[in-house]
């Protein structure tokens, strides 16, 4: 498994930004919005918008951990 950070580009209220995850962040992350019935995109202005003070790659590493614990109990 490689552990390196993959980069994606999207976009979140009309302004295109990249974003690196690890391959399994995005697997997860792609999961996540596809079961919601949301785009990548979508799933990802939310995050934002939620965001305070961690970088956005950061904010969707938590949330992805956080579905993935909640999935759990």
């Amino acid at each position: 498994m490689n552990g390196r950070p993959v980069k994606h580009s999207l976009t979140l209220r009309g302004h295109r930004t990249s974003v690196s995850l690890e391959e399994l962040f995005w697997r997860e992350f792609r999961r996540i919005a596809e079961e919601r019935g949301m785009a990548l995109n979508q799933l990802a202005a939310e995050i934002d918008e939620a965001r305070e003070d961690i970088g956005l790659a950061s904010a969707i590493r938590v949330f992805v951990l956080e579905h993935a614990l909640r999935r759990q109990d």
